[in-house]
This record gives C-alpha cells, sequence and structure tokens, in this order.
C-alpha cells in the first residue's frame, strides 16, 4: 500500500512538472529510471533520441497507431490488412464482456496502453471475475504518464477479442520486431523463449547477428530466419513512411506474417536492454527532424530530417 501511494504521488508530482516543463520532468524521470543525464539539446544514443521526439514531435497518427483498435483502420489504408489479426469484438467496458460468448482460446487487450493483454487457451482455467477486475484496473489508469508517453493518454480505452495465434505445434509464435529509421528497415529484434527466460537477438537485413543487446540476453544458437522475413520488411516499410521512427511487432505464424501492434517509444524511451554499443549504434541510424514539430497545429508537411546539434 505504502508503495502504491508512493508511486501515485510522484506520477501525480511529476505530471505536473511535465505541464510546465516536458523536458525537466523527462529529465527527472530519465535519470530515475536509467541513473543517466538526459541531454535533449545534442541528443546523440537511441534513448536520447526517443526522448527528443516525444517531447517535440506531435503527431496524431501515432496516436491513432498506437492504439490497438484504431490501428487497424491505419494499416488497411496502406494495404496492410492481410497482415492483421481478426477482432472478433470491442468492449468499452469490462462489463460488457459475455464470458459464455467467449470462445475457449482468446487475447484480451486493453488498446491504451503496454502490458494490458490477457492470453489464455483455456478460458475454464481463468476467474472471470478477477479477469473483469483486473480489466478495470486497467481501463482507469493513464497508460502514459507513468513514463511520459503521451500518445497514450490521447487514446480512447477500449477492450478488444483477438483471435488466439498458435503455431502447428500448439506455441506462442516467435515475435520479430522490426525497427524502421525514417521510413527505412534497418534490423530486427527476435524475442524468443519468452515462457522461460525472455531472450532478445538482433540482427540486420540480411541476418548477421548484432551485438545490441547484452550477452546475458541472447540466445546460446541463434534463432533461425522466418521464411516470411522479407514479406514482414515490405509491410514495415510500406507502413513506416509518416514517422522519424516505429517500431514494427510481428508474429511468424507457421510462415504467415501477422502485425501485432506500432511502437514508438520502445522501453518507454528508457530501455535498458541496449549494450553502451548498442545505444549508439541505434542512434546513429535514426536521423532527428531539423526542428519540432505539431502535426495538429500545421497545415505543412513534416520538416525535413537532418543529424541534428543543438548548443
Amino acid at each position: 500500500m505504502i508503495k502504491k501511494t508512493r508511486r501515485r504521488l510522484w506520477r501525480s508530482m511529476l505530471h505536473r512538472i511535465s505541464r510546465v516543463s516536458p523536458v525537466i520532468a523527462a529529465q527527472l524521470l530519465y535519470f530515475r529510471k536509467t541513473g543517466k543525464y538526459l541531454n535533449v539539446r545534442n541528443p546523440r544514443d537511441f534513448n536520447e533520441k526517443l526522448q527528443w521526439l516525444k517531447i517535440y514531435w506531435r503527431d496524431p497518427l501515432m496516436t491513432l497507431c498506437a492504439d490497438k483498435y484504431e490501428m487497424h483502420q491505419y494499416v488497411t489504408r496502406q494495404g496492410g490488412g492481410n497482415a492483421l489479426n481478426t477482432i472478433l469484438a470491442v468492449y468499452d467496458s469490462p462489463e460488457e464482456i459475455d464470458w459464455e460468448e467467449l470462445p475457449q482460446r482468446f487475447a484480451l487487450k486493453c488498446t491504451h496502453g503496454c502490458g494490458y493483454n490477457i492470453v489464455t487457451r483455456n478460458k475454464h482455467e481463468l476467474d472471470p471475475e478477477a479477469v473483469k477486475r483486473k480489466l478495470t484496473t486497467w481501463m482507469g489508469e493513464k497508460f502514459g504518464q507513468g513514463n511520459l508517453e503521451p500518445h497514450y493518454d490521447e487514446i480512447t480505452p477500449r477492450i478488444i477479442l483477438e483471435r488466439y495465434i498458435e503455431n502447428r505445434a500448439g506455441q506462442l509464435p516467435m515475435d520479430y520486431k522490426i525497427y524502421c529509421f525514417n521510413g527505412v528497415a534497418k534490423l530486427v529484434e527476435v524475442c524468443s523463449e519468452r515462457e522461460r527466460e525472455l531472450k532478445l537477438d538482433f540482427f540486420d537485413l540480411a541476418w548477421n547477428r548484432l551485438a545490441i543487446s547484452f550477452e546475458t540476453l541472447q540466445r546460446d544458437t541463434p534463432p533461425e530466419r522466418p521464411a516470411c522475413f522479407e514479406e514482414m520488411v515490405a509491410y514495415a516499410e510500406q507502413l513506416a513512411q509518416p514517422f522519424p521512427f516505429v517500431r514494427m511487432d510481428f508474429y511468424d505464424n507457421d510462415g504467415v506474417p501477422i502485425l501485432g501492434e506500432l511502437t514508438f517509444t520502445p522501453g518507454s524511451s528508457m530501455s535498458t536492454c541496449y549494450s553502451e554499443y548498442g545505444l549508439r549504434y541505434l542512434g546513429d541510424l535514426l536521423t532527428l527532424p531539423e526542428a519540432p514539430f505539431d502535426r495538429a497545429k500545421s497545415s505543412t508537411s513534416p520538416p525535413g530530417m537532418h543529424t541534428i546539434h543543438r548548443t
């Protein structure tokens, strides 16, 4: 209880500071999470550049694409509808869910944040009331306030019921996260062994292993390149064009790519899974806009991109 109270007080204070100075709030949070000073005048590594984008790059399209329900609209409009998982139902509140009508296997997800997922192969192993209580808690949270990710707080909270995904072996499919910089796919993060101890391996598009994550996070035997990898990359670049950076998260379902979500702030832009070399490597791939931009207040196209150095 004391920890929860302290967390609420910290978030409330951070939110108030952010309304006055987003830069100071970001620097406080960044130091608290990473122990490092955040340089927003001359951002160099990956986390710093993503922090700059959180503060200075505002685009309503980011909110739409971060919304697990509304992003279907954008993906379909851009010609990527075949890569989407099936949404079976949409709810405005947990009270609308009829447990008896749910399929045996399903995924319930809140649309306005990360980690708000309930995935089961057998609904009879779950307590319906406990599930609804958890969903009610999530629906009442402002996910973006915790780590200063404002695009999440502009999403209308909803719950989607998705088709359960599993491969022919009856396992959850491998997770492939394609990093797109200024509209171009550059590398992929492979997430595996979720049931035991999560492993993170990085590869360039030619499937050469990259030393971006810490060695302890990597598999001893590198995962193989999926047969549908080129298709994933094509979808990713097709959808990434409007954004300085976006990560496209796919599943390989027995050779069929399924797009899970679009992520703009991996690790809340404070990820500790990258090595120092990895942070610089990824930072060098991202060319930031030459000036702050707010598409909602501008009738012009986004400003051109170039490497920035502020003093």
